[in-house]
């Protein structure tokens, strides 16, 4: 089973940009699709995008503003977030699956892996 850590979150103002970085072990992580989820309190846990089979995917919202990445070498996933609006504010988790379905990545339920999150907040 894969483990996961992210880290890189913080405190930026709007405008500003941040890249969180997901530490992968205990498992090979190329055979794992990974993704970026958030949750905002009082909200749902939603997707921000994935990567999987050589497809990525993003929600509406961070189109043109978030870029996923990996790096198998490091056994590091990444979300480079820019523009960053206030209600980008949210904890941001990295997950992993082995069997995604691209069609609906954003799903929670196709997600077993999770790390414990890092909070990013954008001041207006």
């Amino acid at each position: 089973q894969v483990q996961l850590v992210e880290s890189g979150g913080g405190s930026v103002q709007a405008g500003g940009s941040l890249r969180l970085s997901c530490a992968a072990s205990g498992d090979t992580f190329s055979r794992y699709s990974m993704g970026w989820f958030r949750q905002a309190p009082g909200k749902e846990r939603e997707g921000v995008a994935a990567t999987g089979g050589g497809l990525t995917f993003y929600a509406d919202s961070v189109k043109g503003r978030f870029t996923i990445s990996r790096d198998n070498a490091k056994n590091t996933l990444y979300l480079q977030m820019t523009r960053l609006k206030p209600e980008d504010t949210a904890m941001y988790y990295c997950a992993g699956t082995r069997a995604l379905r691209g069609r609906i990545w954003y799903e929670v339920s196709q997600w077993g892996y999770w790390g414990q999150g890092t909070q990013v907040t954008v001041s207006s």
